[in-house]
């Protein structure tokens, strides 16, 4: 039997031999692309190839993709579970083609591959093409065609399906065309819907019986938002093949839960449970969803995704909440799946390496997520209940949206977990009501612009083209020297205004221009861009920023400030040199900021985005807790040792793959090409980076970390200054410290000794302070006590006291209540110039009809204030302090009042 692993090198080696470069997968969260919330295809990759936005030194193509589907239009949640072959996280193998070979070897290729290499049976097989139901788009007849004459699959299994089945899109918008789908037959007894009379076997038609396993998509048209239908530059071949799915085939087992991908995760699960087969079976749903969602978490932990309440990271945190929640219903009774994800990583980590370079920040995530959901899932599955229990006893059947909101805001659930809840029980939840409630998050969490949307790309690769074409350009497009001057002679290849190429512009006006030679670097990696000046005798333009819309267009946005600007005009560009050298500075800081991170905390602690700017960088990174003092001080100083040690930096271009070999960091949320900018700085940090840098760590300068703080679960940013900006920052502090040493009578080496003396003298005073003003209080307590009258057999007190704050009111109480045993108690005070008061009534006059809060706010009234409380004790405050002895008088007559029918009222007189 094969073995997983080797179904999935056999893929791989087979298009080797057939001339596709082995490209590594992406990661799990897309970059570049506002389109995806997750990677879910293999193709997300090469998207901008098929839009001939982007080139690669390859034309073929094959990998195994990491997917996931818990969104949009491919959303495979609420199915997993159901069955024996739906997954929220999967591989794909696939193979590419741009623009070279097209269906014929497409076809031809998977056919030799399937029934050659797999040997699987021929007469298994089916294939599905393309027939337009609408009638608006061509059949795909060429297809159909194809399988009879280059294959010998079967002439009665070449069936034609429409849109639904057989047209493939990435997404609501994107690259898109004709597919064709190969099903395979596994037999009459695969069926699932025997019990159905109405239920016929066959392709497409919804049974376990007939498994789609792969589809080769005929990549032809661009979906724009409009929702037209675009011919693509080039037509190139997408195929996707669902790995866990052949493995099933491959392996003989009516279910992928069954296959060694799962079966271990499946049998962690019963051993801790400690349940039998039989029992694994009646609880099979849950263990599945445990199984796969175990998966999910992992490989989305392992490429930087933390649970949260926003995006993905609500995803996420959704996936995990869901998997607990079916623990529960299996069996568990605390935290569990950090111990499930270990066997995901021992399995799956020989091929994902990053599972394992990642195994403890995955497990800790885990578990420490996991506890916060069982802090609160029984207080919040008991509400839901009482929830549902209300509305069936109206006869209503939707949980409101505020409701299903108040679950997420304040317990932690998921809308989506308060669905599948719902569900099971027959309730639906009001969505639109809790997007209400939550649109404040959705706006926080909504991704920035984009420099230019994704669908005004096309303009600039068509204006790419036409520079080249007409000489204007370079056949690689703008040549970037940003790495080796900050001054070029050039000329004027190209101006925009307003989105529209102009021939000229006059003083004054914004623009874009484009440049044959650039020395700018335009803002990626975390960099901000460059700023300076595109100059000649008769103009200037002050650049603002640089962007690169399309791959080999650099764009300079400014504003011309004196002349008039022609295309074609020779001009010099020139970069703010401080600035520059400003940024270089802290960028190189990162770097070695990053190293320190890793050394000193752990090597979960990976960049997860940063800010490189003159005057400060951001860092961001992974970790579960706030650093300490020592922590901190700890990766000061290694960063600064390692800019004392004046190390040279060596920059070079390598091969992504031998960078990566040498030990080259390549960073969560970075696109990389085939050949990659590697930066080393000695043996301490070694990354894939296209910034700006210092020659030496020297000329750093100094480097002091300004603060570290949480900015999500898991998440931790440090910002930080370098150079003269933190040598500005020394000298502002040494100055307020010599200020307050001045102030204090000392050195600045004694400030430290002084403030602790200082401080350990203000708590001795403030705790003789809190004596004195407690005895002060007792006093005013015994002298108020002499007045203690008697109403209708009632004790009854009302007083006016000196006491420094309400607290010490309410212990005046205390002190009635505890030597009087039974009575009325109100207590006045003018505190910070404001009449000030607290009743109490003991337990046994309130069931005689005293209530504190009632009496409280007539007493208040007179002050003009108000106030209220429990029965046996009130607070009030009001405006008049001149008023409080009148205030305090009505007190006995009110108590008198209440008293007067003790049968008959239950409250004071109104």
């Amino acid at each position: 039997m094969f073995k997983s692993s080797e179904i999935r090198k056999a893929f791989l080696d087979f298009f080797e031999r057939k001339g596709h470069a082995i490209v590594p997968g992406s990661s799990l969260v897309p970059i570049d692309d506002p389109t995806l919330l997750f990677t879910n295809s293999g193709m997300c990759q090469f998207k901008n190839i098929f839009l001939g936005l982007e080139e690669r030194d390859y034309k073929r193509a094959a990998n195994t993709q990491k997917c996931l589907r818990v969104s949009g239009k491919h959303n495979d949640l609420e199915d997993v579970g159901k069955d024996g072959y739906h997954h929220t996280f999967f591989e794909m193998l696939g193979n590419w083609s741009f623009g070279d070979y097209y269906k014929k070897e497409a076809i031809e290729w998977a056919w030799e591959l399937l029934t050659e290499v797999y040997k699987l049976p021929k007469e298994r097989f089916y294939a599905t093409v393309f027939a337009d139901e609408k009638g608006e788009l061509e059949d795909d007849e060429e297809a159909a065609l194809l399988w009879e004459t280059v294959t010998d699959i079967p002439r009665g299994h070449i069936l034609r399906f429409g849109r639904s089945e057989n047209f493939w899109e990435m997404g609501e918008t994107g690259p898109c065309g004709p597919c064709s789908e190969i099903h395979f037959d596994r037999g009459e007894g695969f069926c699932d819907r025997k019990d159905d009379p109405d239920h016929r076997c066959g392709v497409n038609e919804g049974c376990a019986r007939f498994v789609e396993l792969w589809n080769l998509v005929f990549m032809q048209y661009n979906r724009e938002r409009s929702g037209a239908l675009r011919e693509l530059p080039a037509k190139h071949i997408d195929t996707g093949m669902g790995f866990e799915r052949l493995v099933a085939i491959m392996q003989g087992v009516d279910s992928n839960y069954k296959t060694d991908l799962f079966s271990p995760i499946m049998n962690r699960i019963r051993e801790l449970l400690g349940d039998t087969e039989e029992e694994m079976k009646e609880k099979i749903f849950s263990y599945r969803v445990i199984a796969d969602h175990s998966r999910a978490i992992s490989f989305l932990i392992a490429d930087g995704v933390i649970p949260g309440n926003e995006g993905r990271n609500y995803v996420l945190r959704l996936i995990l909440r869901r998997a607990a929640r079916h623990g529960k219903i299996a069996g568990f009774d605390g935290p569990f799946l950090s111990k499930i994800a270990e066997v995901v990583i021992e399995k799956m980590g020989s091929y994902f390496t990053e599972l394992v370079e990642n195994r403890g920040f995955i497990l800790r995530t885990i578990k420490e997520e996991e506890e916060r959901f069982q802090r609160t899932i029984d207080f919040g599955l008991s509400l839901l209940e009482e929830i549902m229990e209300g509305l069936s006893a109206r006869g209503e059947g939707v949980i409101p949206g505020r409701d299903a909101f108040r679950l997420y805001d304040t317990y932690g659930f998921p809308l989506d977990l308060t669905k599948d809840i719902a569900k099971e029980r027959g309730f639906t939840v009001d969505e639109k009501g809790f997007e209400v409630s939550l649109e404040e998050q959705r706006e926080r969490a909504r991704a920035a612009q984009r420099f230019a949307p994704i669908e005004e790309l096309p303009r600039y690769r068509l204006l790419l083209d036409e520079l080249r074409r007409s000489g204007f350009l370079f056949e690689k497009g703008v040549e970037h020297v940003y790495d080796t001057t900050t001054d070029v002679d050039t000329y004027v290849a190209a101006i925009l205004k307003d989105g529209k190429e102009v021939e000229s512009a006059e003083e004054g006006e914004e623009v874009e221009l484009i440049l044959p030679v650039t020395p700018f670097f335009f803002e990626s990696g975390g960099q901000v861009s460059d700023t300076g000046m595109v100059s000649n005798p008769e103009w200037r333009l002050v650049v603002e920023d640089v962007r690169e819309p399309v791959p080999g267009l650099i764009v300079h946005l400014g504003k011309i400030v004196e002349g008039r600007l022609r295309r074609g005009d020779d001009a010099h560009a020139s970069v703010d040199h401080e600035r520059r050298e400003d940024i270089a500075r802290n960028h190189t800081a990162t770097h070695l900021l990053h190293a320190s991170l890793r050394h000193v905390l752990g090597e979960h602690a990976r960049q997860s985005g940063s800010l490189v700017a003159p005057d400060r960088l951001r860092f961001d990174f992974l970790h579960a807790s706030a650093l300490s003092k020592e922590e901190i001080e700890e990766i000061e100083i290694s960063v600064n040792e390692a800019i004392i040690s004046d190390i040279p930096l060596e920059i070079s271009r390598e091969s992504y793959r031998e960078a990566i070999s040498k030990g080259a960091i390549a960073l969560f949320g970075e696109k990389y090409g085939d050949i990659v900018r590697v930066v080393r700085i000695g043996s301490i940090s070694s990354e894939l980076c296209g910034g700006t840098h210092v020659e030496r760590t020297g000329q750093i300068g100094l480097f002091h970390i300004v603060s570290e703080s949480s900015i999500g679960a898991g998440l931790r940013r440090i910002e930080a200054v370098t150079g003269m900006g933190a040598i500005r920052l020394f000298l502002d502090c040494f100055g307020k410290l010599g200020g307050i040493a001045e102030s204090l009578g000392c050195s600045i080496e004694e400030v430290d000794v002084k403030i602790k003396s200082l401080s350990e003298k203000i708590i001795s005073q403030e705790k003789e302070i809190y004596r004195l003003r407690r005895e002060i209080a007792r006093r005013e307590f015994e002298e108020a006590s002499k007045e203690v009258k008697e109403v209708k057999g009632v004790k009854v007190l009302a007083s006016k006291v000196e006491a420094y704050d309400m607290e010490t009111l309410r212990e005046m109480s205390d002190w009635f209540r505890e030597r009087f045993g039974s009575g009325v108690v109100v207590f006045g005070a003018e505190i910070e110039g404001k009449p000030r008061f607290v009743a109490a009534v003991t337990v046994d006059l309130v069931e005689r009809g005293l209530d504190a809060g009632e009496l409280i706010g007539k007493v208040a009234h007179v002050v003009g204030g108000g106030g209220g409380g429990r029965p046996t004790l009130a607070q009030a405050g009001g405006r008049d302090a001149t008023r409080i002895s009148e205030a305090l008088s009505i007190v006995p007559e009110l108590v008198s009042e209440a008293l007067a029918d003790e049968y008959g009222a239950s409250h004071l007189p109104r």
